[in-house]
């Protein structure tokens, strides 16, 4: 591969418009990749995975692009051009490339599993060619993963849901309604078997950032209030030296809401999550709540006084997070819970910030060194 050190300023626009031929294809049920094919400084074609809705195995964002532009230009030799696209091409996207006699070719995302730029194989550093085009690798890579991640995550999580019934007192928020919170979009967790839940599937998120000094990791349950969900402690999970498992009471966030308000009574709600920890955390953890989490907190302590080594309460950051907080309650059918025990929260979380102290509290709550 006949790699340049270093991307041009203007590599990143092109990149940019290539992200959003990506989402568009993601709108439409394919796989996000998107391509854009450049010639003095004028964008030639534009392309984007069509395989699913053309049932055409060749037609990926690259190829597409390539065709559309031979087709605007009147030749299939695409000298001077230069094309780029979200992901690292396959091996019939860069061969297509080195026939066409693209100038150069720049990528964002890298391709573990079938790249032909360098990951698996380089076809354009291939000596015995005839022609050798130009390769950048790396443009808004985080960019071009990010959407990857996020469409088959999306894809997983609807499987599952596919897989695991719904009781037909329950609703279950689509999945696309959460797809806005970006700074949330964490892999989701899932248990329906417990008999205390009687069906009804319990979301959770479970992340451990990077070990501290000292090399562990303390765990937290982050524990939400009435009109929240997980969302609540979006800055903490990650964080370095702390694990985060954060729990979606049943009728707030991911999980199934029942219909019926009778079922949302705290003291379920506390039994519901101390079967939840014997199952997945029987060791004993620090509980940090929000505010309007409180009572619920005191209710747990009370119960298993030996589950929690510390209770910390999480600050609020004032920003609120009104889109956050509507997003599990499509209309008012699925706010049973909202009417049984308090209005939608006005709350927005701690900020980055002030999770990182959070985190420092819940490591010395556990007796290890800061991270």
């Amino acid at each position: 591969m006949t790699t340049e050190p270093v991307a041009s300023p203007s590599d990143a626009h092109w990149m940019a418009l290539a992200l959003q031929e990506a989402q568009r294809a993601a709108d439409a049920g394919e796989v996000p990749v998107g391509a854009v094919l450049v010639k003095d400084g004028q964008v030639i074609a534009t392309g984007r995975n069509t395989p699913v809705a053309q049932h055409d195995p060749s037609a990926h964002a690259e190829i597409n692009a390539l065709r559309a532009g031979a087709t605007a230009l009147g030749n299939y030799r695409l000298d001077g051009c230069e094309l780029f696209v979200t992901l690292e091409p396959c091996a019939m996207c860069a061969g297509a490339m080195l026939h066409s006699r693209l100038s150069r070719v720049v990528f964002g995302a890298a391709d573990p599993k079938t790249g032909a730029a360098g990951s698996v194989l380089d076809l354009f550093a291939e000596p015995k060619l005839n022609h050798h085009t130009r390769v950048q690798g790396g443009v808004l890579a985080d960019d071009c993963s990010a959407l990857l991640q996020r469409f088959f995550q999306q894809r997983r999580s609807a499987a599952r849901a596919q897989a695991e019934p719904l009781r037909d007192d329950a609703l279950r928020t689509p999945i696309e309604h959460f797809a806005a919170l970006i700074d949330f979009d964490f892999a989701p967790h899932h248990v329906q078997d417990l008999p205390i839940l009687e069906g009804w599937r319990l979301h959770w998120v479970d992340e451990s950032g990077p070990p501290g000094s000292d090399g562990r990791v303390a765990d937290a349950l982050c524990l939400h209030g009435p009109g929240e969900w997980g969302y609540f402690f979006r800055h903490l999970v990650g964080t370095p030296g702390v694990r985060t498992l954060v729990p979606d009471l049943i009728g707030f966030g991911k999980s199934d809401k029942p219909k019926r308000e009778a079922t949302h009574r705290l003291e379920w709600h506390r039994d519901v999550v101390l079967a939840w920890l014997d199952q997945i955390h029987p060791e004993p953890l620090v509980l940090v709540h929000s505010e309007a989490g409180g009572e619920l907190a005191t209710l747990l302590q009370a119960a298993a006084p030996g589950r929690f080594v510390a209770t910390l309460v999480a600050p609020d950051g004032g920003v609120r997070a009104k889109d956050a907080w509507r997003a599990p309650f499509p209309d008012r059918g699925y706010e049973a819970a909202l009417r049984a025990l308090g209005p939608r929260a006005a709350s927005g979380g701690p900020s980055a910030a002030q999770a990182a102290t959070l985190a420092r509290q819940v490591r010395d709550a556990m007796g290890y060194s800061t991270p």
